[in-house]
């Protein structure tokens, strides 16, 4: 199966039972139109949480009808973290939404080792593209939670993509480990870190998908790239998910794609026991509905 279209989100998530959303500190005008814009489209029912005041005037204002929406009361945005996070473990909600409230102190609620959300030792952002240039959807990670990362937080980074990839209903991505070469570089740490990925997925110690590097970028997306350089590869120029070095590269090549590349995208974050949708301020409204989308369409 081949995602090519994020509308395909859209109607994946209508498909299924409505999701329930949870919003931490919700008082913030672009995440309220989201959220409006995802319910009228029938994804999902929201459960709010901040400060009601300012939630009824945003609504109003956003075209937001607020009827039958539940709104806890909390104008802390770290308290309104808190009950956001105790929400989802009362099972009353499956997903879970930032507002105005600063990722750390939403994090560190997530991550309470008694009263969080907590999955795995590691949270990471994974990012879906609609890009005019390319045959299908491609996905980023890591581009927002992840500075530097050693070789073992890299393996859980690819596995916490590779698991958003199976709750889309795509069984075996195809991942390019991506550095500045498409060689082996002992000087270059990148480059020796997607090797031991590349050899840790050949002997089934990364399961799940179909993983190739260093590749360049160019290779990772274009096949007469990839062919010009001699490159044999089920991954070169068919790649789904794009696992990058560090931050650094992960964040540019999101925001090149979406202000140069004119994509269009859906992200979340994966390593918790609910997928968080997290957007920047920089995204397009029609993203963050997107990304609602995404959450709701995982199973």
């Amino acid at each position: 199966m081949e995602l090519k279209k994020l509308d395909t989100l859209i109607e994946m998530a209508k498909s299924k039972p409505k999701r329930k959303l949870v919003v931490a500190a919700a008082a913030d005008e672009p995440v309220l139109e989201a959220v409006g814009n995802a319910r009228r489209e029938g994804i999902i029912e929201p459960i709010l949480v901040g400060d009601k005041t300012e939630i009824e005037r945003i609504a109003a204002k956003v075209g937001f009808d607020l009827t039958g929406v539940e709104i806890i009361q909390e104008a802390d945005p770290v308290k309104a973290s808190i009950k956001a996070v105790a929400v989802i473990r009362e099972g009353k909600a499956n997903i879970m939404m930032k507002g105005l409230v600063a990722t750390g102190p939403l994090l560190k609620a997530v991550l309470d080792k008694e009263n969080g959300l907590r999955k795995g030792a590691l949270i990471s952002h994974v990012a879906f593209f609609e890009s005019p240039f390319y045959h299908k959807l491609i996905c980023v990670t890591d581009a927002a939670m992840n500075v530097a990362p050693e070789f073992e937080e890299k393996v859980t980074i690819l596995t916490n993509a590779v698991e958003a990839f199976h709750k889309l209903g795509i069984k075996n991505p195809k991942v390019a480990v991506i550095g500045a070469v498409e060689v082996v570089n002992p000087k270059m740490e990148a480059t020796v870190h997607a090797a031991m990925l590349t050899q840790m997925n050949r002997r089934k110690q990364i399961k799940g998908c179909i993983v190739d590097g260093p590749l360049a970028l160019d290779n990772a997306v274009s096949k007469e790239a990839a062919e010009h350089k001699g490159i044999v590869s089920d991954v070169a120029g068919d790649a789904d998910l794009i696992l990058c070095p560090d931050i650094n590269t992960g964040n540019a090549l999101y925001k090149s794609m979406a202000f140069l590349g004119g994509a269009t995208l859906a992200a979340v974050l994966m390593g918790a026991t609910v997928p968080i949708v997290l957007t920047s301020r920089a995204d397009s409204d029609r993203s963050k509905m997107l990304s609602i989308a995404l959450a709701a369409a995982m199973d």
